[in-house]
């Protein structure tokens, strides 16, 4: 006991390291699973890269739709990230960010879209970008945006 007590700054990391572990992946997990969710929801609206050839029919109206997201890293992953620098290798927890971001970012595209009577979005784009105070620093990550944007087409109903 008088060690813990000697050690308490140490004892006091450890706690916090864990306790970000544990919150950061219940969070994360409460993420992928809202986002399978929605994909589900929004798998009969189809998105492509391509402009014109995947429309059958005539367009009724067209009309730009965006979705954004800021996504943030946990502090425990980060000091994985870290950890991973100085080894080298993939950063599996950057990945699930950047794989977060980017699917959430095309579903609140797809929710815009279906507001405005949308069958199809044509000319998918996705754009990315560190943000926060350690973006412009090398090899640091804080939080990732993910902006999706196409064209939303209503086709004409025969």
């Amino acid at each position: 006991m008088e060690i813990l007590l000697q050690h308490a700054d140490l004892v006091l990391f450890f706690i916090l390291l864990c306790l970000g572990y544990g919150v950061g992946s219940w969070a994360e997990r409460r993420h992928y699973t809202s986002i399978t969710k929605r994909e589900k929801e929004f798998a009969h609206l189809p998105v492509v890269t391509g402009r014109e050839s995947y429309i059958i029919g005539e367009a009724e109206k067209s009309t730009l739709v965006t979705g954004s997201v800021v996504v943030s890293i946990d502090y425990f992953k980060r000091l994985l990230a870290i950890l991973r620098n100085i080894f080298g290798g993939n950063v599996k927890s950057y990945e699930s960010l950047i794989d977060r971001a980017r699917r959430e970012a095309i579903l609140r595209m797809k929710e815009k879209a279906k507001e405005k009577g949308a069958d199809i979005i044509i000319n998918l784009r996705l754009e990315t970008s560190a943000i926060g105070q350690s973006a412009n620093k090398k090899r640091q990550v804080g939080s990732v945006e993910a902006v999706a944007y196409g064209t939303a087409v209503s086709l004409i109903k025969q």
